[in-house]
């Protein structure tokens, strides 16, 4: 088995023309950024947006990006480029142990990659990180800076070591979700498979607890990812994400309904708290017989399946996905009376701020960083309480004007506060001193 990474593994990579080093860089010339990211589809997450947006906001300033990505590789700005590092991809190979001898195998890593996912774990921040040192190796000087989206994998630190300017992303700290996943699992079994799932945490934490320079996008997350890393917070740099507010925006062409709420939440993630959204939506269904409930998700077998049957509202309940593009989502949020958002933990909770950038009414819970992104602008409630969550959802079912007044409030507030070109450009200036404070460190070596 080969144990290398050739150029012919990624058949997208051209090399760019050598750095003119004595020019610079963010001053006398564009910045040569490599932003790796180990699964970036914005299917997948909050992770992904991320990488789609902050990089176009970045081109926007006439910088030069490659992201370097595993599956599924994310959706970029054509002026950006994808570099192709394949895991497996295990997770949508239905027969995932019949890989080992499928002939997908290169190297022993894969095997690595196999063994560690079969056996319950997540494999991928670190296998990618392998590969990705591996690559690097011949291009350590392609780079200016070095941008990790929460990958916190050993192969960043063999980077660094190497001499390139390593700054990472936590967009939060992923203790909070293994907490929450584990309290939810219905027995001691369970929650064995979950602690397991979650091992790539050390990892992550002694990767962040080495790395100088880190970011988190809230106070929030600031705040917790201090207590459960064990970092000092002077360490961190906040830096807010944007709300990409010409796509979600209002449409006043199109009639609200008068009775419909709406969520963006997974089914099977407790952290999402659509649980308890379900919860009161069945104490409102004496008073508001005609009330509807609309999630974009997927309902799958679990927690969330059992509390609508036991409850008997399985039927009444729609959930959307599937081919769903971000204009569909844009005019669903048109319809709504209400959206929510009714997580038990957000880093930054983009869901809540697209809702409120398209001019709807939000209500929010306090889970994690979603204070931060409503502001004054939506009423926050208390996280994992249905019954205050009823409370507030009533209250604004009541009256139209306080719904209006809120939805003109949230797409000012994400006007005014969440922009990405003002994310980017607080990136810049975190960027380059974390250029500087390398070189310092080069010469001193």
């Amino acid at each position: 088995m080969s144990q290398a990474l050739s150029r012919a593994d990624v058949p997208d990579f051209e090399p760019r023309e050598p750095i003119d080093t004595r020019a610079r860089p963010g001053i006398d010339r564009p910045l040569r950024m490599l932003m790796p990211s180990y699964r970036s589809n914005p299917t997948t997450g909050g992770q992904g947006v991320y990488m789609r947006l902050i990089t176009k906001a970045l081109a926007d300033r006439g910088h030069e990006i490659d992201v370097v990505s595993g599956q599924p590789y994310p959706v970029l700005d054509p002026r950006c480029r994808l570099i192709k590092l394949p895991s497996l991809d295990l997770y949508a190979d239905p027969h995932p142990i019949k890989a080992l001898w499928s002939g997908k195998m290169r190297d022993w890593l894969d095997v690595k990659e196999w063994w560690w996912h079969n056996s319950g774990g997540f494999p991928e921040p670190y296998t990618f990180g392998e590969r990705m040192a591996k690559w690097a190796e011949t291009r350590v000087n392609d780079y200016d800076i070095v941008h990790d989206n929460q990958t916190l994998c050993w192969g960043l630190l063999k980077m660094r070591d190497m001499g390139m300017p390593v700054l990472g992303t936590i967009h939060h700290p992923i203790t909070r979700d293994r907490r929450i996943d584990i309290k939810h699992s219905p027995n001691p079994f369970f929650a064995f498979l979950k602690w397991r799932w979650y091992s790539f945490l050390n990892m992550q934490i002694k990767v962040a607890r080495e790395l100088e320079d880190l970011i988190v996008v809230s106070k929030s997350t600031l705040r917790d990812v201090s207590k459960d890393f064990g970092l000092d917070p002077n360490r961190l740099e906040l830096c807010y994400h944007g709300i990409d507010t010409e796509q979600w925006r209002p449409m006043p062409e199109i009639e609200r309904k008068p009775n419909r709420l709406i969520a963006c939440a997974s089914a099977d993630v407790p952290l999402k708290g659509l649980i308890y959204l379900i919860r009161a939506y069945d104490q409102l269904l004496p008073k508001y017989p005609d009330l509807e409930l609309v999630v974009i998700g997927s309902l799958r077998e679990g927690n969330t399946s059992k509390e609508l049957e036991r409850r008997g509202i399985k039927d009444k309940v729609k959930f959307v996905s599937g081919g769903l593009t971000d204009e569909d989502i844009t005019k669903m949020y048109a319809e709504a009376t209400i959206a929510i958002s009714p997580s038990v933990y957000e880093g930054f909770g983009f869901p809540c701020g697209e809702a409120m950038a398209c001019g709807a009414p939000v209500i929010a819970t306090d889970g994690g960083s979603l204070p931060e992104v409503a502001g004054d602008a939506a009423p926050v409630v208390p996280n994992s309480n249905p019954d205050a969550l009823a409370a507030q959802i009533s209250k604004m079912l009541d009256d139209k004007s306080l719904r209006d007044s809120i939805g003109a409030a949230g797409r000012e507030r994400m006007l005014k506060e969440f922009q990405w070109s003002r994310t980017a450009e607080n990136l810049e200036k975190i960027y380059l001193e974390t250029i500087g404070r390398a070189h310092g460190r080069l010469r001193q070596a």
